[in-house]
């Protein structure tokens, strides 16, 4: 059985984390501080800590997103979001993380007189100190939110900083009653400027969102995909009989899917993790990655995420390598880069940890 140890040891890629969703908890205490913001639960970092992360499933996905109120309401300063975006490249170094795309909603962080193009620089200069500081590749990805009307907006934002380290544009938010295909506007922008398409879709609802966040919006990855498993048929021995359309065509075309273990549990989406598709997707060969998505609210570390998976899917280190290359595979940044990644230290890390084990 592999230890913890050893999974915090080896290199990871974390594609799919939210900036807000994973602040330190000594950080919202002075961030809440420095801007009088004075409704957060308590002002006892452990305590605070118990109160955002996730234990058990909440009654509803909104509920579970409760806690954003807070994180988002002290990164309302270009101080602030700097801030926490050094200390997420510090925090990915000690979870043995050499790349990482988080991502975050300009849109949020406007309330206190910045400008949209403030946040997105604030963010970029806090990454860019991490990154010479602790050794860690990162890319940023901007979000424009489902129930908001100002996707274009974001999606130019996201074309205008692509040479600073922006690599991507996402559509998050409340699946219901909130199609992608209202925002193909800001997505058809992104497609003619040859940039990234990453969406959440099949999180919260079905098959439908994910399709049509691929076939009319243009997604070159899927946020989560946890109801893909919809358009699979798996018999009662828990083998898989036939693909859908969908899945299929998904898995012809090599589409990763940006799985989220922990967090699909914590927001009822999954009602068990032995019932999660990670294992039926894994084992078929489609191009399944693993990630945080909230590390503060969930808990959750990319060595948590890879332990989880050992402990329920018995998964080993050849398939941490191999899903972790699936990730490095799929990142949003240049090819020379990724194979630089995956030939320079991802394999010569697992092959050290092999040796080491002889």
């Amino acid at each position: 059985m592999l230890t913890e140890k050893t999974i915090k040891s080896v290199p990871k890629v974390l594609l799919h984390d939210h900036l807000d969703g994973g602040l330190r908890p000594q950080t919202i205490i002075e961030l809440a501080d420095d801007l009088k913001y004075k409704k957060l639960p308590t002002r006892d970092k452990d305590a605070l800590a118990k109160w955002f992360q996730v234990v058990e499933n909440k009654e509803s996905f909104a509920e579970f997103h409760w806690g954003f109120e807070h994180t988002t309401s002290i990164l309302q300063t270009k101080e602030g979001l700097e801030r926490v975006a050094y200390e997420m490249l510090e925090d990915m170094k000690s979870d043995g993380v050499i790349y990482v795309e988080t991502r975050f909603a300009p849109s949020h962080h406007i309330n206190k007189g910045m400008y949209l193009e403030e946040t997105v620089t604030s963010v970029l200069k806090g990454l860019e100190r991490g990154k010479k500081d602790f050794g860690v590749g990162y890319g940023l990805i901007l979000c424009g939110i489902r129930n908001m009307k100002n996707t274009l907006d974001i999606a130019e934002l996201a074309v205008n900083f692509r040479r600073d380290g922006v690599v991507g544009f996402d559509l998050t938010g409340h699946e219901h009653n909130s199609p992608p295909k209202r925002h193909l506007e800001a997505f058809q922008f992104i497609k003619r400027a040859n940039f990234n398409i990453t969406i959440h879709a099949g999180e919260t609802f079905g098959k439908e969102s994910i399709w049509q966040a691929i076939q009319y919006c243009g997604a070159h990855r899927i946020g989560h995909a946890t109801r893909l498993i919809d358009d699979i048929i798996v018999n009662e021995d828990g083998e898989v009989e036939s693909f859908g359309n969908l899945a299929q065509y998904i898995l012809d075309k090599r589409m990763p899917l940006e799985i989220c273990l922990l967090s699909n549990i914590n927001t009822g989406v999954i009602d068990k993790l032995e019932n999660h598709p990670f294992n039926i997707l894994f084992k078929e060969n489609f191009r399944v990655t693993l990630n945080t998505n909230h590390r503060l609210i969930n808990a959750s570390t990319m060595t948590r995420e890879f332990l989880t998976a050992v402990n329920y899917f018995e998964i080993t280190l050849d398939e941490i390598e191999k899903i972790t290359i699936n990730s490095m595979k799929s990142a949003f940044i240049p090819y020379a880069d990724r194979i630089s990644y995956i030939y320079d230290i991802i394999k010569p890390g697992y092959q050290d940890i092999r040796n080491k084990s002889l």
